[in-house]
Protein backbone atom coordinates (compact mmCIF):
# COMPACT_ATOMS: atom_id res chain seq x y z
CA UNK A 1 0.00 0.00 0.00
CA UNK A 2 0.88 3.51 -0.25
CA UNK A 3 1.30 5.34 3.10
CA UNK A 4 2.46 8.94 3.69
CA UNK A 5 4.61 9.42 6.67
CA UNK A 6 3.96 12.79 7.89
CA UNK A 7 7.71 13.74 10.43
CA UNK A 8 9.32 11.26 8.62
CA UNK A 9 12.84 12.33 9.13
CA UNK A 10 12.35 12.42 12.90
CA UNK A 11 13.41 10.21 15.38
CA UNK A 12 10.27 7.82 15.62
CA UNK A 13 9.42 8.26 12.29
CA UNK A 14 12.10 8.08 10.58
CA UNK A 15 11.90 4.02 12.10
CA UNK A 16 8.46 4.02 11.25
CA UNK A 17 9.47 4.62 7.48
CA UNK A 18 12.13 2.26 7.65
CA UNK A 19 9.62 -0.68 9.10
CA UNK A 20 7.00 0.20 6.51
CA UNK A 21 9.58 -0.09 3.51
CA UNK A 22 11.10 -3.02 4.91
CA UNK A 23 7.64 -4.66 4.25
CA UNK A 24 7.52 -3.49 0.64
CA UNK A 25 5.20 -0.63 1.02
CA UNK A 26 5.87 3.19 -1.30
CA UNK A 27 6.33 5.92 1.52
CA UNK A 28 6.08 9.17 1.01
CA UNK A 29 7.69 11.41 3.64
CA UNK A 30 6.31 14.93 4.37
CA UNK A 31 8.89 16.66 7.05
CA UNK A 32 9.89 20.68 6.68
CA UNK A 33 13.48 19.27 8.82
CA UNK A 34 12.88 21.73 11.79
CA UNK A 35 13.26 18.77 14.18
CA UNK A 36 14.05 15.81 11.49
CA UNK A 37 17.50 15.39 9.75
CA UNK A 38 17.73 14.91 5.92
CA UNK A 39 19.76 11.73 7.28
CA UNK A 40 17.51 9.81 8.37
CA UNK A 41 15.67 9.44 5.48
CA UNK A 42 14.83 6.27 3.57
CA UNK A 43 16.24 7.12 0.46
CA UNK A 44 13.53 4.60 -1.42
CA UNK A 45 10.90 7.34 0.40
CA UNK A 46 9.65 10.08 -1.85
CA UNK A 47 10.27 13.02 -0.01
CA UNK A 48 8.53 16.31 0.08
CA UNK A 49 10.56 19.23 2.56
CA UNK A 50 7.37 20.67 3.56
CA UNK A 51 5.42 22.22 6.56
CA UNK A 52 1.87 20.57 7.49
CA UNK A 53 0.55 23.88 7.75
CA UNK A 54 1.73 25.04 4.16
CA UNK A 55 -0.94 25.31 1.43
CA UNK A 56 0.64 23.76 -1.03
CA UNK A 57 0.38 20.13 1.36
CA UNK A 58 -3.46 19.44 -0.30
CA UNK A 59 -1.66 19.21 -3.71
CA UNK A 60 0.86 17.15 -2.40
CA UNK A 61 -1.58 14.29 -0.73
CA UNK A 62 -4.11 14.83 -3.89
CA UNK A 63 -1.14 13.94 -5.84
CA UNK A 64 0.00 10.77 -3.96
CA UNK A 65 -3.10 9.67 -2.99
CA UNK A 66 -2.28 7.94 0.03
CA UNK A 67 -3.84 4.65 0.99
CA UNK A 68 -2.84 5.72 4.64
CA UNK A 69 -1.53 8.67 6.29
CA UNK A 70 0.70 8.23 9.54
CA UNK A 71 1.14 11.42 10.74
CA UNK A 72 3.70 12.29 13.16
CA UNK A 73 4.73 15.67 12.78
CA UNK A 74 4.48 18.06 15.93
CA UNK A 75 5.46 20.62 18.14
CA UNK A 76 6.81 18.51 20.74
CA UNK A 77 8.29 20.54 23.30
CA UNK A 78 6.78 20.87 26.49
CA UNK A 79 8.17 23.96 27.31
CA UNK A 80 7.49 25.64 24.26
CA UNK A 81 4.17 24.64 24.10
CA UNK A 82 3.93 26.72 27.50
CA UNK A 83 5.70 29.91 26.25
CA UNK A 84 4.20 30.00 23.06
CA UNK A 85 0.94 28.43 23.32
CA UNK A 86 -0.39 29.46 19.67
CA UNK A 87 2.42 28.11 18.14
CA UNK A 88 1.83 24.71 19.79
CA UNK A 89 -1.65 24.76 18.85
CA UNK A 90 -1.33 26.27 15.28
CA UNK A 91 1.03 23.07 14.61
CA UNK A 92 -0.26 20.24 16.73
CA UNK A 93 -4.08 21.23 16.00
CA UNK A 94 -4.83 23.30 12.74
CA UNK A 95 -1.76 22.14 10.83
CA UNK A 96 -3.04 18.12 11.82
CA UNK A 97 -6.63 19.05 10.49
CA UNK A 98 -5.53 20.20 7.44
CA UNK A 99 -3.15 17.38 7.04
CA UNK A 100 -6.42 15.07 7.52
CA UNK A 101 -8.67 17.25 5.63
CA UNK A 102 -6.02 16.78 2.67
CA UNK A 103 -6.38 13.27 3.74
CA UNK A 104 -10.30 13.03 2.78
CA UNK A 105 -10.45 14.92 0.18
CA UNK A 106 -7.69 12.27 -1.68
CA UNK A 107 -9.79 9.06 -0.54
CA UNK A 108 -7.78 8.13 2.37
CA UNK A 109 -8.48 4.39 3.71
CA UNK A 110 -6.94 5.02 7.22
CA UNK A 111 -5.15 7.11 9.57
CA UNK A 112 -2.71 6.95 12.09
CA UNK A 113 -2.32 9.73 14.91
CA UNK A 114 0.90 9.40 17.41
CA UNK A 115 -0.37 11.04 20.40
CA UNK A 116 1.00 10.91 24.13
CA UNK A 117 0.46 8.70 26.83
CA UNK A 118 2.03 11.09 29.28
CA UNK A 119 1.05 14.71 28.83
CA UNK A 120 -2.43 13.68 28.19
CA UNK A 121 -3.33 12.36 31.72
CA UNK A 122 -1.49 15.54 33.36
CA UNK A 123 -0.90 14.58 37.30
CA UNK A 124 -3.13 11.32 37.72
CA UNK A 125 -3.35 9.96 41.34
CA UNK A 126 -0.93 7.47 41.75
CA UNK A 127 -3.85 4.76 42.14
CA UNK A 128 -4.64 4.55 38.74
CA UNK A 129 -0.78 3.66 37.88
CA UNK A 130 -0.38 2.60 35.24
CA UNK A 131 -2.54 5.23 33.27
CA UNK A 132 -4.78 3.39 30.36
CA UNK A 133 -7.32 4.53 27.96
CA UNK A 134 -10.22 4.94 30.29
CA UNK A 135 -8.00 6.83 32.77
CA UNK A 136 -9.27 10.26 32.70
CA UNK A 137 -7.32 12.78 30.51
CA UNK A 138 -6.47 16.11 32.16
CA UNK A 139 -3.39 17.36 30.63
CA UNK A 140 -1.23 20.10 32.68
CA UNK A 141 0.48 21.60 29.49
CA UNK A 142 -0.20 23.30 26.49
CA UNK A 143 1.11 20.70 24.44
CA UNK A 144 -1.09 16.95 26.37
CA UNK A 145 -3.89 19.85 25.41
CA UNK A 146 -3.31 20.23 21.59
CA UNK A 147 -2.45 16.51 21.28
CA UNK A 148 -5.74 15.73 22.91
CA UNK A 149 -7.73 17.92 21.09
CA UNK A 150 -7.07 16.13 17.80
CA UNK A 151 -7.71 13.45 19.67
CA UNK A 152 -11.57 14.82 19.83
CA UNK A 153 -10.79 15.95 15.99
CA UNK A 154 -10.43 12.51 15.12
CA UNK A 155 -13.28 11.12 16.84
CA UNK A 156 -15.70 14.13 15.38
CA UNK A 157 -14.01 13.11 11.81
CA UNK A 158 -15.49 9.42 12.35
CA UNK A 159 -18.70 10.25 13.50
CA UNK A 160 -19.24 13.01 10.87
CA UNK A 161 -17.50 11.90 7.85
CA UNK A 162 -16.97 7.99 8.26
CA UNK A 163 -13.11 8.41 9.19
CA UNK A 164 -11.31 4.86 9.90
CA UNK A 165 -8.36 6.01 12.16
CA UNK A 166 -6.17 4.85 14.78
CA UNK A 167 -4.87 6.61 18.22
CA UNK A 168 -1.11 5.65 19.49
CA UNK A 169 -0.57 6.68 22.78
CA UNK A 170 2.99 7.20 22.91
CA UNK A 171 5.23 7.24 26.22
CA UNK A 172 9.02 8.66 26.55
CA UNK A 173 10.82 6.66 23.70
CA UNK A 174 14.31 5.95 23.34
CA UNK A 175 16.80 4.15 21.06
CA UNK A 176 19.19 5.12 18.31
CA UNK A 177 18.34 8.46 16.11
CA UNK A 178 17.16 10.13 19.33
CA UNK A 179 17.67 13.99 19.19
CA UNK A 180 19.72 15.36 22.66
CA UNK A 181 19.08 18.60 21.93
CA UNK A 182 16.32 20.64 23.30
CA UNK A 183 13.36 18.62 25.22
CA UNK A 184 14.25 15.81 23.54
CA UNK A 185 13.92 12.72 26.27
CA UNK A 186 16.06 12.28 29.26
CA UNK A 187 17.59 8.91 27.96
CA UNK A 188 19.58 10.87 25.11
CA UNK A 189 20.41 13.89 27.19
CA UNK A 190 21.76 11.58 29.74
CA UNK A 191 23.71 9.30 27.41
CA UNK A 192 25.27 12.41 25.02
CA UNK A 193 26.62 14.34 28.13
CA UNK A 194 27.96 11.58 29.87
CA UNK A 195 29.93 10.37 26.96
CA UNK A 196 31.36 13.52 26.84
CA UNK A 197 32.21 13.80 30.68
CA UNK A 198 29.56 17.05 30.91
CA UNK A 199 27.05 18.06 34.07
CA UNK A 200 23.76 16.33 34.26
CA UNK A 201 20.65 17.92 36.09
CA UNK A 202 17.76 16.10 37.18
CA UNK A 203 14.69 18.70 37.35
CA UNK A 204 12.60 17.49 40.56
CA UNK A 205 13.45 16.42 43.31
CA UNK A 206 14.57 12.60 42.27
CA UNK A 207 10.91 10.92 42.63
CA UNK A 208 9.71 11.72 39.36
CA UNK A 209 8.58 8.60 37.52
CA UNK A 210 8.45 8.12 33.44
CA UNK A 211 7.74 5.07 31.43
CA UNK A 212 10.40 3.87 28.63
CA UNK A 213 10.18 1.81 25.56
CA UNK A 214 12.31 1.17 22.72
CA UNK A 215 12.12 2.29 19.53
CA UNK A 216 11.74 -0.66 17.70
CA UNK A 217 8.61 -1.99 19.86
CA UNK A 218 7.35 1.69 19.32
CA UNK A 219 8.14 1.02 15.27
CA UNK A 220 6.46 -2.48 15.32
CA UNK A 221 3.17 -0.91 16.94
CA UNK A 222 2.90 1.19 13.73
CA UNK A 223 2.98 -1.71 11.55
CA UNK A 224 -0.15 -3.53 13.31
CA UNK A 225 -2.14 -0.45 13.33
CA UNK A 226 -2.07 -0.43 9.24
CA UNK A 227 -4.68 -3.60 9.91
CA UNK A 228 -5.75 -3.75 13.31
CA UNK A 229 -7.68 -1.31 15.38
CA UNK A 230 -10.39 0.69 13.90
CA UNK A 231 -11.38 3.97 15.79
CA UNK A 232 -9.15 2.50 18.87
CA UNK A 233 -7.05 4.16 21.14
CA UNK A 234 -4.21 2.54 22.69
CA UNK A 235 -1.73 2.94 25.13
CA UNK A 236 1.72 1.70 24.61
CA UNK A 237 3.41 0.93 27.87
CA UNK A 238 5.26 -1.63 29.65
CA UNK A 239 3.17 -0.13 33.24
CA UNK A 240 6.77 -0.07 34.37
CA UNK A 241 7.68 3.60 36.76
CA UNK A 242 11.29 4.71 36.23
CA UNK A 243 12.65 7.09 38.27
CA UNK A 244 15.00 9.71 36.54
CA UNK A 245 17.71 9.17 39.45
CA UNK A 246 17.38 5.34 38.83
CA UNK A 247 17.79 6.01 34.77
CA UNK A 248 20.67 8.09 35.58
CA UNK A 249 23.07 5.17 37.50
CA UNK A 250 22.00 2.68 34.79
CA UNK A 251 23.35 5.43 32.17
CA UNK A 252 26.32 6.03 34.59
CA UNK A 253 26.89 2.04 34.97
CA UNK A 254 27.08 2.10 31.02
CA UNK A 255 29.17 5.09 30.08
CA UNK A 256 31.69 4.88 33.31
CA UNK A 257 30.63 8.30 34.69
CA UNK A 258 31.50 9.19 37.94
CA UNK A 259 29.84 12.99 38.24
CA UNK A 260 27.16 13.35 40.42
CA UNK A 261 24.22 15.45 38.95
CA UNK A 262 22.92 18.87 39.76
CA UNK A 263 19.39 18.99 40.68
CA UNK A 264 16.94 22.05 39.28
CA UNK A 265 13.15 22.38 40.11
CA UNK A 266 10.92 20.66 37.54
CA UNK A 267 9.85 22.73 34.77
CA UNK A 268 6.62 24.30 33.74
CA UNK A 269 4.05 22.10 32.59
CA UNK A 270 6.08 18.98 33.47
CA UNK A 271 4.33 16.35 35.47
CA UNK A 272 5.53 14.15 38.54
CA UNK A 273 4.94 10.41 37.89
CA UNK A 274 3.42 8.44 34.83
CA UNK A 275 3.51 5.50 33.22
CA UNK A 276 0.90 3.48 30.89
CA UNK A 277 -0.25 0.31 30.33
CA UNK A 278 -0.31 -1.99 26.95
CA UNK A 279 -2.48 -4.30 28.01
CA UNK A 280 -5.26 -3.33 25.28
CA UNK A 281 -2.59 -3.12 23.03
CA UNK A 282 -1.05 -6.55 23.24
CA UNK A 283 -4.80 -7.66 23.97
CA UNK A 284 -5.82 -6.34 20.54
CA UNK A 285 -3.34 -5.42 18.24
CA UNK A 286 -1.23 -8.36 19.32
CA UNK A 287 1.32 -5.93 20.26
CA UNK A 288 4.27 -6.24 22.49
CA UNK A 289 7.44 -5.18 24.10
CA UNK A 290 10.85 -7.08 22.90
CA UNK A 291 13.58 -4.84 24.17
CA UNK A 292 14.19 -4.75 28.29
CA UNK A 293 15.11 -0.99 29.24
CA UNK A 294 19.09 -2.32 30.07
CA UNK A 295 19.16 -3.79 26.56
CA UNK A 296 17.69 -0.89 24.95
CA UNK A 297 19.99 1.69 27.05
CA UNK A 298 22.95 -0.14 25.78
CA UNK A 299 21.98 0.13 22.56
CA UNK A 300 21.41 3.84 22.97
CA UNK A 301 24.80 4.46 24.29
CA UNK A 302 26.63 2.15 21.74
CA UNK A 303 24.85 4.42 18.91
CA UNK A 304 25.85 8.12 20.43
CA UNK A 305 29.60 5.99 20.89
CA UNK A 306 30.10 5.97 17.24
CA UNK A 307 28.20 9.52 16.22
CA UNK A 308 29.15 10.97 19.45
CA UNK A 309 27.92 14.96 17.09
CA UNK A 310 24.01 14.51 16.55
Amino acid sequence: MKILVSGGAGFIASHVTDKYIDLGHDVIVVDNLSAGKREHLNPAAVFYELDIRDPRLAEVVGDEKPDVINHHAAQIDVRTSVERPDFDADVNVVGSIQLLEAGLAAGVQRFIFASTGGAIYGEPDPSQLPADEGTPARPISHYGCSKLAFERYLYLYKVQRGLDYVILRYPNVYGPRQDPHGEAGVTAIFALKMLGDEPCTIFGDGTETREYVYIDDIAASNVLALEKGAGETYCLGRGVEVTVPELFEKLAGLTGYAKEPTWEPLRPGEIHRICISGEKARRELGWQTTVELDEGLAELVEFFREKPKV
